[in-house]
């Protein structure tokens, strides 16, 4: 790779991910000062048909900055991590995680919830990472597997029950969206054996 499209490769990872970014925080900002905090209703609701609507927004969408502070830092280093082999990933990574994590949340969580939040992609890519390694049986990637792990592989335990408020099904469905991908893109690629 030339040195001129490394830096636009660069560029266009910055440009990708800093626009999720500032969607996540341009649509907090409408939430709290023009929307008074009621964007949420456009999260996953389980088993209401108009529900589903929230697999796309879900994502998008935060309880309060706190929630959105604590996403923001891992969304952007995983996000990252998922574009190292080709920017591409992040697409289908993202999109797998999206559809798996919120129909598994539609399907599978209380039907008296709404389930909002960045986790279900978080997760999405955390389970792609892990898992990219086995895939793909190369050293490249056996290695950036191995470096989450080290890293973010105690938030595994999320994809379990554990706090009230705490979308598990999101992480557990988002994470197997990332698994999912990890094979589909291995097998693409001519990885997987």
């Amino acid at each position: 790779m030339s040195k001129n499209s490394f830096t636009r490769e660069i560029k266009n990872q910055i440009i990708i991910l800093g626009g999720f970014t500032a969607l996540f925080w341009i649509i907090e900002i409408l939430n709290v000062f023009f929307f008074q905090d009621s964007l949420a209703q456009y999260g996953i609701r389980p088993h209401s048909l108009i529900g589903l609507r929230g697999i796309i927004f879900a994502p998008f969408l935060h309880g309060g900055w706190g929630h959105l502070i604590a996403n923001t830092p891992i969304f952007i280093v995983l996000g990252w991590f998922v574009m190292l082999q080709e920017t591409s990933d992040f697409f289908i990574v993202t999109g797998l995680s999206m559809l798996v994590g919120g129909l598994g949340v539609w399907f599978f969580a209380s039907p008296n919830s709404i389930h909002i939040g960045a986790s279900i992609l978080i997760f999405g890519y955390l389970g792609f990472l892990l898992l990219r390694g086995v895939f793909q049986k190369n050293i490249a990637s056996i290695g950036l597997s191995l470096l989450v792990f080290f890293f973010y592989g105690g938030a595994i335990w999320g994809v379990f029950p554990s706090d009230t408020g705490i979308s598990w099904q999101g992480h557990l469905f988002g994470f197997l969206g990332g698994v999912w991908a990890a094979k589909l893109i291995a097998k693409e690629k001519h990885y997987y054996s």
